[in-house]
């Protein structure tokens, strides 16, 4: 059988945010330990992260920063999400983040159902969080996209289809957000389990190899870089 990847190469004019924004008004953004730079941030307070991202764009001349699958960061280490004393500490990325204004659409990045949603509100986690289930050939999977607006999820219910590219949703801010400056992000999930509204976006070394395996990278399916 074909794989996901493979099938998600041979597809294009895929986006979920904005579709009026081209690919060339994206720059990438780096969020890693390695980002000297952050280090003199404030980066666990959102405003002044925002401000920062802004500045960011502003500098490159773009409208959106990319980045961040498979990207080891110490943004987490603000929230008990992340660091259980009893467990090894998640702090690897598995998704990709797009970074632009809230209020910005969000899209459906293929035809798909709505699997399930949900306010997931605390601190550092998604805000609210849609996940679509698709069918592809012969693979079932699905795509997360979290830290959406609290508008929302209030008006879609299970099982309602949505086409590629449609509006899904708008970004949110940091009051709903999960305390980020605004942005998506955007995960590929094959195997979800038991999972409902919540999946997880980041993870521990140790289970790394797991997390790359059901949740390829998002770039795959968007080709932005």
């Amino acid at each position: 059988m074909i794989s996901l990847e493979t099938l998600f190469l041979n597809l294009k004019d895929i986006k979920v945010i904005d579709n009026t924004i081209p690919y060339s008004q994206y720059t990438p953004f780096d969020l890693s330990v390695a980002n000297l730079e952050l280090s003199q941030l404030n980066i666990s307070n959102a405003t002044e992260f925002e401000t920062y991202i802004e500045q960011f764009l502003a500098k490159n001349k773009s409208s959106v920063a990319y980045g961040g699958y498979n990207e080891v960061r110490n943004l987490y280490k603000r929230s008990t999400v992340f660091n259980d004393l009893n467990t090894e500490e998640r702090n690897i990325h598995i998704g990709l983040d797009l970074w632009i204004k809230s209020g910005t659409p969000v899209l459906a990045a293929l035809d798909g159902i709505v699997h399930s949603f949900q306010y997931n509100n605390s601190l550092g986690d998604y805000g609210p969080t849609i996940i679509l289930k698709h069918q592809l050939e012969n693979h079932t999977f699905y795509t997360l996209y979290g830290h959406l607006s609290l508008q929302s999820i209030t008006t879609i219910k299970i099982g309602d289809f949505f086409s590629k590219g449609q509006q899904l949703a708008t970004l949110g801010n940091a009051a709903v957000n999960g305390d980020y400056s605004p942005h998506l992000h955007f995960q590929i999930i094959k195997n979800i389990e038991n999972n409902f509204g919540d999946y997880p976006g980041v993870c521990s070394k140790n289970k790394l190899p797991y997390y790359l395996q059901n949740c390829p990278d998002p770039n795959f399916l968007l080709k932005i870089y």
